[in-house]
């Protein structure tokens, strides 16, 4: 045999690499697996329907007020507190969600006349038409105003954000 003979304090220092090198690839798996496991689970919130243009004669009756609306959808599994959140349009007509919590996987419609809240419907209380037929923007903000999702019709094209 040519080179090194193989002794004891080689072999040890083969064995300790060997061992350091899978303790470093385990470790280098073991972490993002664990921080995955432990990272707080964001939100899916968005706009996901709008009727903007009430079908009908627009003749400002509640009925028709009430066929205008913007659907807000939960994606994620768990519930999200909605207190303090802002729809609003172009012109700065705000609705702002008051004690409401949106479950996991639901979703709300949020109507432009008036009624009684429930989990699934709640309303702006308004006796004129808040959504521009021929083009507007719906914006949704947390209660930091940040911006969570909008939804455009119109001159610029249908857009979600």
């Amino acid at each position: 045999m040519q080179g090194e003979p193989v002794t004891v304090s080689t072999t040890a220092r083969r064995l300790t690499a060997a061992a350091m090198t899978t303790a470093a690839v385990t470790a280098a798996i073991a972490v993002p697996a664990s921080a995955a496991d432990h990272r707080p689970h964001r939100d899916r919130v968005e706009i996901s329907g709008v009727q903007y243009d009430s079908p009908g004669w627009d003749n400002r009756s509640n009925r028709s007020l009430n066929s205008e609306w913007v659907e807000i959808t939960n994606y994620s599994r768990h519930g999200v507190n909605l207190d303090g959140w802002t729809l609003s349009d172009e012109d700065g007509r705000t609705y702002t969600f008051d004690h409401y919590r949106l479950g996991g996987r639901a979703t709300v419609r949020v109507h432009t006349g008036t009624g009684l809240d429930t989990r699934r419907d709640v309303y702006q209380d308004r006796r004129n038409y808040v959504w521009d037929n021929d083009s507007d923007t719906a914006t949704l903000r947390n209660d930091h105003r940040r911006l969570v999702d909008e939804a455009s019709w119109g001159h610029r094209g249908h857009h979600h954000r």
